[in-house]
């Protein structure tokens, strides 16, 4: 009965010893389960804002293009159209913003810096509004060009933080206010 006794107790002392030498073996797989989460939210979160400040630079160097040509008269004297300027933007900022509805572009022009009036392009349930005026003005006359773009936010809890309007999206938004450059014939300044 004691050899029986005996062997019982030294196959628990080995099981335990057993236990004990391969109690750390598992704490990694265990340690990445809780990390994990956290990590890649992260990652996604500086992933998706990154592309958003590229989006939105891509967005300005498009807005820049259109108001150099209102600026100095080439969509006067080419005759260019609202549909043109809007291929200008579409092309200055493929691929990495698609050339959908999503996409506005929005060029008035006023008499003076002061009597500079626009639009907010959200309407009062967070929607883009329509903003889709063309007129580049003539020379020496203050223009306003603006580019609208409603990106969607991807990353599930950064979407309270990012979305700044309704359907999770957050508003890209590019401006340039300038006058008119004298390019018609006879004006020798503004």
């Amino acid at each position: 009965m004691a050899d029986i006794e005996t062997d019982r107790n030294d196959r628990l002392r080995r099981f335990r010893e057993r236990l004990r030498t391969h109690s750390n073996t598992g704490s990694a797989i265990i340690e990445f389960a809780v990390i994990a989460p956290v990590f890649f939210l992260l990652l996604f979160a500086i992933l998706e804002i990154g592309i958003i400040y590229f989006a939105q630079s891509a967005l300005q160097y498009g807005t820049n293009d259109i108001a150099r040509m209102v600026r100095t008269g080439q969509t006067s004297a080419q005759g260019v159209t609202q549909d043109t300027v809007r291929q200008r933007v579409c092309t200055d900022i493929a691929p990495l913003i698609p050339c959908d509805n999503d996409l506005n572009v929005d060029v008035e022009a006023f008499t003076n810096f002061s009597n500079v009036n626009f639009s907010n392009p959200l309407g009062p349930t967070g929607d883009m509004q329509s903003l889709n005026n063309y007129n580049p003005g003539t020379a020496c006359t203050t223009v306003l060009v603006r580019v609208f773009y409603a990106w969607p936010v991807f990353t599930p809890i950064l979407t309270p933080f990012l979305s700044n309007m309704a359907g999770n999206k957050h508003l890209l938004y590019s401006a340039a206010a300038f006058r008119n450059e004298p390019y018609a014939l006879g004006l020798a300044g503004c």
